[in-house]
């Protein structure tokens, strides 16, 4: 075909690729091989594997081939639409199944929810009393969500624990949006605003170092300012997943805090000194009547020192020995009955339980210095070590109204565990006895076969005729059954309305403020506040708090999930993951780090 004869102009087609009609316009000059090049961008179909065949007359024959010339094609001639067929499999190229993504490239919040270790606190002078403290009560859903959101019920008398709630919920918000280590320098100010004696300096101008124990404290007591109203309080708990059901949850509640953190405690004073007396025929002193009280703490104090009282040589290696011994003590107060003051003994138990659990350990105390020069005394720290376990169990510290709701869902509990136990044992004897069953009925069915089918329906009649005895035996029984149970109706209605009673009171009986009906009385350990260091105002402290979120491959060194879950510990700005032996480890006895605080949750 001459040159002048050519066809330069772009041609429209229509290309039909299995049930697919593709149209297409191209450029006849370019070649077969930009041809091929827009067909595969179109059909993912490599060129290579590209067979294209004319369908109207006047193309190419056969199948063509890359050296083609269209451009000698006379297109005009061709009757419209110009058509052809492409054969070929199209190759689709996939991507990975799961998309990479680098931190780097995420928004901050979600850089900081999937980094590997969460974010510390700068330490601005001395504030790792309050740094331990803040990463302690950022693992409690409920504090969180009232400190961002600090729209409370009631005032604050000072003007500073607003600002102080602002500025704690600042804080939380910085550290779930960083992976840095976050400054807490409107915590700080806040925090000495509303603690004057937070703000004293050393004798060379540096902050001085303050007790973890008073911040927590007083931070406690503000914010209950700012949460006022039981609206508030139900509200707050039901946005967090705690459901409150009723008002009598909250009685003697009108706060946060105190849902959260109170503990009503209830206690008894009897008089040593007349039941001494009374105890003698001889005497004629009378016996005085025992005085209850009840009074609403934040938090319980393990007596590392010996009891309550000065006098007492315990020696308290556990944390329950503690806990039991602070509960329990003497008091000196007036008796009617002699007319003086006398000695009482003083027995608390817990009369209504929270939902997180703060426990002291009285590591710190003041010492009298007569012999010294201003004879101010001495602030002194107790070394000795006391252990502590992961779970808490506080079923013998609390009145036995709340033991006796505690011990029916214990006992419920211990029921369905050994209810388990048996289904699988009985699951295990059944699958034997039902393999020996199938031998045996196998071993009958070939005896029958060679015995003959008369024999079979003998078995068969014999076997009806004892069962029908065995029912009847058994419709006897019933019978016996019920008209003794008729004739013992009447004795039994009193003791079945007084088990009725006992059970609609027990029902009643609140147990705490957004606890299920199956809490046993179990703490889980979730955070501790350590201290370092021989001086009780100097030191170092540092908060240890157990992970969110737990990793699948968990190492195994217990047979408990609360022996091996993970941790993290926060010494200020350097965080680092460690496990539960670790915190377990913090019962002091020397030099290193031990608990000051611990803080649990009720085990669900």
């Amino acid at each position: 075909m001459n040159s002048n004869n050519k066809h330069h102009h772009p041609v429209q087609v229509h290309v039909k690729w299995g049930k697919e009609q593709i149209t297409l316009t191209f450029s006849p000059d370019q070649g077969v091989k930009s041809l091929k090049s827009q067909l595969e961008q179109l059909t993912n179909v490599p060129a290579d594997r590209m067979k294209l065949m004319p369908k109207s007359k006047g193309l190419w024959k056969g199948i063509l081939k890359d050296d083609f010339d269209l451009s000698s094609i006379d297109y005009p001639s061709i009757q419209p639409p110009i058509q052809f067929l492409l054969m070929g499999s199209a190759t689709q190229l996939t991507g990975p199944k799961t998309q990479t993504v680098f931190v780097e490239d995420l928004p901050p919040e979600e850089a900081a929810r999937v980094a590997p270790e969460p974010s510390g606190l700068v330490n601005l002078g001395n504030t790792c009393y309050m740094n331990s403290v803040v990463q302690c009560l950022r693992a409690i859903p409920v504090l969180c969500h009232v400190s961002r959101n600090n729209r409370g019920g009631g005032g604050v008398d000072g003007g500073g624990g607003s600002f102080l709630l602002r500025a704690l919920g600042q804080t939380f918000e910085s550290l779930n949006r960083s992976t840095n280590a976050v400054s807490p320098m409107s915590l700080v100010v806040a925090t000495k605003q509303a603690f004057p004696q937070f703000a004293q300096m050393g004798p060379h101008g540096q902050p001085m170092q303050q007790d973890a124990e008073e911040f927590f404290s007083g931070l406690l007591e503000h914010v209950a300012r700012c949460t006022k109203g039981k609206d508030f309080v139900q509200d707050t708990f039901y946005r967090v997943g705690m459901n409150i059901h009723n008002d009598d949850e909250l009685e003697g509640v009108d706060n946060v805090i105190d849902a959260l953190f109170g503990i009503q405690m209830e206690e008894t004073y009897t008089c040593d000194e007349t039941m001494i007396d009374s105890s003698d025929s001889s005497s004629s002193t009378d016996v005085e009547p025992a005085v209850i009280r009840h009074d609403l703490h934040r938090k319980l104090v393990c007596n590392i020192q010996g009891g309550s009282d000065a006098s007492s040589q315990t020696n308290v290696t556990h944390i329950m020995e503690g806990i039991s011994l602070a509960l329990n003590g003497k008091v000196e107060k007036r008796s009617e009955v002699l007319q003086r003051d006398a000695i009482w003994s003083r027995k608390q138990r817990i009369a209504r339980l929270p939902p997180v659990l703060a426990v002291q350990f009285g590591r710190f105390y003041w010492k009298e210095t007569p012999d010294s020069r201003d004879h101010a005394g001495v602030k002194c720290k107790v070394m000795k070590p006391v252990a502590f376990n992961a779970t808490l169990d506080v079923y013998d510290f609390c009145c036995e109204r709340i033991q006796k709701v505690l011990k029916k869902a214990r006992d419920a509990a211990a029921k369905r565990e050994e209810d388990e136990i048996a289904k699988k044992l009985k699951g295990e004897e059944t699958s034997e006895e039902e393999e020996e069953g199938k031998s045996d009925k196998d071993h009958v069915m070939e005896e029958t076969k060679e015995e003959g089918n008369v024999a079979a329906a003998g078995v068969d009649v014999s076997m009806g005729e004892e069962e029908e005895g065995k029912e009847g035996e058994e419709d006897d029984e019933e019978d016996l059954k019920a008209a003794l149970a008729m004739s013992m109706a009447p004795d039994n209605d009193g003791a079945m309305d007084q088990t009725q009673r006992e059970e609609e009171e027990e029902e009643r009986v609140i147990v705490g403020p957004g606890l299920t009906k199956d809490f046993q009385g179990k703490y889980e350990l979730f955070a501790v506040v350590t201290h370092k260091g021989r001086d009780a105002d100097g030191g170092h402290y540092m908060g240890w708090v157990k992970a969110e979120h737990q990793s699948d491959d968990m190492k195994k060194i217990s047979d408990s999930d609360d022996d091996n879950a993970d941790w993290f510990v926060f010494d200020d700005d350097e965080v680092s993951p460690c496990k539960t032996e670790d915190v377990l480890k913090l019962k002091g006895g020397g030099d290193w780090h031990m608990s000051y605080m611990n803080f649990y949750r009720a085990k669900k």
